[in-house]
């Protein structure tokens, strides 16, 4: 453990401006049950009631009411951070909030209080068990969550659900171990261990475990990142039309004139709870206007950061040479979805084509006819399932982290195929397997990765 991670600190917990109520939140650190109790004095002018809400006023060094609001004392261990905590909830304006909080810190200074850095406070609970890293990081997905599906997920998160599958998967893989070690410690016992300890069952049963949280974290970081999809074409083929009806509202300028999009213009959507960041951009072509060169070297970036690409097209033309051309530019391994507009003046249905060949819908987007087919074409791309309620928020870390053990105990089955001379390989695997699951709870965790997790957490947190 860091010095500063036993440092008294404070900070205003609530959302910087104006607001109903606003918070100041001290944790104590080594200093303790005298420090708080010095605190509450100073600060309420009276002792507080452990767990008990108290209607006190904030006071100055003369004894004068600062504000006046609720007083909370939570006695270490049975607090947020596991230390001896006292929260301040008073009325939510900036200036009341900063004098409460210099009062605080005046009051102190002699036990060495600090302003808390980012994400502090939850590093506090982490460090001190009252919370592991994945439901640490819940914490701050649940503040970020930009749809209702991620914000209940988050929660899922932060009740421990992941942690829980983590733990399961970690129990499984050490009794292995157990299994396997023990047989590495008596080689003259001659008795086929993979069969009669059924190690392969063991094993093929915590890989298919792995495989479906796999799956589940999959559409977790989804939910929490969502899908960069970009408009791409060349002009006139409708994307700002696309965009607009895919938004629901008249968010690009739209014309007969070829070339109108000079830009990009992004709009992030909802799709059965899913985020997608759609941008339309503009039109590709050859050019001699520099304004609109410089937009259609925009756009080519935008590909090239995008996670789909929507390439559309007239249906009165279909594929031309220049879309030929466009379409060898796409970025290899992006998903590109083949989109052939303006169905209602070619006089062709709606439809959606998903074979080996790559995807292709037809729509109108000045109608509407087609665009529920887009909608289920940009979910199936991003593995969308319905009705997965057991989906808890992941992050790119975690889903790291569960392929490399997932890669490990392939690697351990290969050796499991082999003879018995290989066990101390198999041995060496399940443990690499281990120690990556084991990072995403940080119970195997560096200063580094926690250094980098809870800066990006909000003060007050």
């Amino acid at each position: 453990m860091l010095s500063n991670d036993t440092d008294p600190i404070v900070a205003i917990a609530t959302a910087p401006g104006r607001g109903g109520i606003g918070v100041v939140r001290l944790s104590f650190g080594r200093a303790g049950e005298v420090a708080a109790q010095k605190a509450m004095v100073a600060l309420c002018g009276q002792a507080l009631a452990p767990r008990h809400a108290s209607y006190v006023p904030f006071v100055d060094a003369n004894g004068e009411a600062l504000d006046r609001g609720i007083a909370l004392y939570f006695p270490a261990p049975n607090s947020y951070t596991g230390e001896h905590v006292l929260e301040l909830q008073g009325h939510g304006g900036p200036i009341v909030l900063q004098l409460v909080l210099q009062r605080a810190i005046e009051v102190g200074r002699e036990f060495g209080l600090r302003l808390a850095e980012p994400g502090e406070f939850t590093r506090r609970a982490f460090l001190n068990d009252k919370l592991d890293l994945a439901q640490a990081e819940a914490v701050a997905d649940l503040i970020e969550a930009s749809t209702e599906a991620a914000a209940r997920s988050a929660g899922r998160s932060l009740d421990g659900a992941f942690s829980r599958e983590i733990h399961v998967l970690v129990d499984d893989v050490i009794n292995l171990r157990m299994l396997v070690e023990a047989t590495l410690d008596f080689p003259e016992e001659e008795i086929d261990f993979l069969e009669a300890a059924d190690a392969r069952g063991k094993l093929t049963r915590i890989r298919q475990r792995l495989d479906s949280v796999l799956a589940d974290a999959r559409q977790g970081a989804l939910l929490r990142e969502g899908l960069s999809v970009v408009l791409a074409g060349q002009p006139n083929v409708g994307k700002s039309s696309l965009l607009n009806a895919l938004a629901g509202a008249e968010l690009a300028i739209v014309t007969p004139i070829a070339g109108t999009t000079r830009d990009k213009v992004a709009q992030t959507i909802q799709v059965e709870g899913i985020p997608l960041r759609i941008i339309d951009t503009a039109g590709l072509r050859e050019t001699e206007d520099e304004v609109e060169r410089i937009g259609i070297e925009r756009t080519w970036g935008e590909i090239e950061r995008a996670d789909v690409v929507l390439h559309l097209l007239d249906a009165r033309t279909g594929v031309t040479d220049e879309d030929r051309v466009i379409a060898t530019r796409f970025p290899a391994g992006v998903p590109v979805v083949r989109v052939l507009n303006k169905t209602d003046l070619a006089g062709a249905a709606a439809a959606l084509r998903d074979d080996a060949e790559g995807r292709e819908v037809n729509l109108s987007a000045k109608t509407g006819d087609g665009i529920a087919l887009l909608r289920d074409a940009l979910l199936k791309i991003a593995g969308w399932q319905a009705g997965a309620e057991s989906v808890y928020l992941a992050r790119e870390r975690h889903l790291i982290a569960l392929r490399e053990a997932r890669d490990h105990l392939a690697f351990a089955a290969s050796h499991a195929d082999q003879h018995s001379q290989v066990l101390d390989l198999f041995a060496e695997e399940l443990r690499l397997a281990q120690d990556n699951l084991n990072a995403i709870t940080g119970e195997f965790s560096s200063d580094d990765l926690l250094g980098v997790i809870f800066s990006r957490f909000c003060i007050g947190k």
